[in-house]
């Protein structure tokens, strides 16, 4: 775990935090429910590891946090507050939450495990409940906390299908393998590739749709090596959906990059991309010199920030036919990028015998050095190298392209 340096004082701190445990997409719990339904018809009678399905009611609902989710985020708000306690103490943070249901929700767990651990702390928290400042998602909102507004990442096929395409040219790779397993075991169930996607994406949510989170049977169903394939297919989607695997993917970041910049430098936001004016123009609705921020987003949206920030410059191209290793893709995973109720924390600290203020980001525990910015053994930078390597972010990233037929490539940043 990434500990606070000693000899250290903090002097500001901001958490990018996602959402808690959810449902599946509303697309997704109608495709999980045929699956189950087109099982029970097949087979009629399970048997061995497969018996629990005769008793399994499909119950998901969608979209929405499930009770696990909310204690993830109560957890969140407990963590924050006992690691950043010399500035919690005395303070209330500055949250903002993009405007979907489950993101808000969370956003108040997150407040209400502050404010619980703040107590325990024998500390009055008198502005509780703290204020959050929703920002809408939608046609016509800019918001940096919820992509849309790049209409040729978001409706080119160019750019929003290279994440699919790569998924689909590597569960030709595995895939076929564990569908004849399934089927042999389950001779009139005729299972797809899609089929057994949806039990591999069972486990998971089955796992979260129990309050205290046991593991469901549907983990079961598959090996620790197809386990192993499907995470790196969930990484491959993000990395080339929404990461610098997609030419527009860290451009979807750049204004939630440039906000960070504001917020850490003290200075007013300078960006032409997703920033909403209205909102970052004012004091009242984007405070500069606060000295904790909290920002609840999406998982597809800090795979981009993550991308705009650079954090994983370092990750080539993932294949698309062979399973890369996080240590081998320069830290570089889903699983530990975007988990749910996963976080980023980024520091801004003064340190003994250092007379410029350092910066330092911790992505789910584990300290993710700078690139470009001279990053030393604990992964610090000074702020004034840190701004001057968010060269494309403040530069506007390539969102000239974003209304424009123009085609560039992946890797050309």
């Amino acid at each position: 775990m990434a500990v606070v340096p000693q000899r250290i004082c903090l002097s500001e701190e901001l958490v990018l935090q996602l959402h808690g445990a959810r449902n599946p997409t509303a697309t997704k719990t109608r495709s999980y429910y045929s699956t189950i339904r087109k099982l029970r018809i097949a087979v009629g009678k399970f048997r061995g590891k497969y018996a629990f399905l005769n008793r399994f009611k499909y119950t998901l609902g969608a979209n929405q946090l499930t009770t696990f989710g909310e204690q993830q985020m109560i957890n969140s708000g407990i963590v924050f507050y006992n690691r950043y306690k010399a500035l919690a103490k005395q303070r209330t943070p500055f949250i903002r939450a993009s405007g979907q249901d489950r993101v808000v929700k969370s956003a108040r767990k997150f407040s209400q495990g502050f404010h619980q651990a703040k107590t325990a702390d024998r500390t009055p928290d008198e502005n509780y409940p703290h204020s959050i400042l929703v920002i809408p998602e939608g046609e016509g909102y800019n918001n940096t906390l919820d992509h849309g507004l790049c209409t040729e990442f978001e409706e080119a096929v160019a750019y929003s299908s290279i994440g699919s395409e790569a998924q689909q040219t590597f569960l030709a790779t595995f895939l076929p393998s564990v569908i004849n397993r399934l089927n042999r075991d389950l001779p009139s169930a005729n299972l797809t590739a899609l089929d057994i996607v949806n039990l591999f994406d069972l486990c998971p949510f089955t796992t979260v749709a129990s309050p205290s989170g046991v593991i469901s049977p549907f983990c079961f169903l598959f090996s620790l090596d197809e386990w192993k394939h499907y995470n790196y297919y969930q990484s491959l989607g993000k990395y080339y959906g929404y990461g610098a695997g997609n030419p527009l993917g860290p451009t979807q970041g750049v204004g939630y990059v440039n906000e960070l910049i504001a917020r850490l430098s003290g200075e007013a936001v300078s960006d032409h991309t997703t920033v909403n004016h209205t909102l970052d123009d004012s004091n009242d609705t984007f405070p500069l010199g606060e000295a904790l921020y909290v920002d609840l987003s999406h998982d597809n949206d800090m795979t981009s920030i993550f991308s705009a920030l650079g954090l994983y410059n370092s990750t080539g191209p993932l294949s698309n036919t062979s399973i890369q290793s996080p240590d081998a893709a320069g830290g570089y995973s889903a699983a530990w990028t975007v988990p749910f109720a996963g976080r980023a924390y980024f520091e801004k600290m003064t340190c003994a015998g250092v007379d410029e203020e350092l910066v330092r980001i911790v992505v789910n525990n584990r300290v993710v050095p700078i690139q470009r910015c001279g990053a030393d053994r604990l992964g610090r930078c000074t702020l004034a190298k840190f701004v001057q390597s968010m060269n494309f972010a403040t530069a506007g990233g390539r969102w000239d392209m974003c209304f424009a037929p123009k085609r560039v490539m992946a890797g050309e940043l």
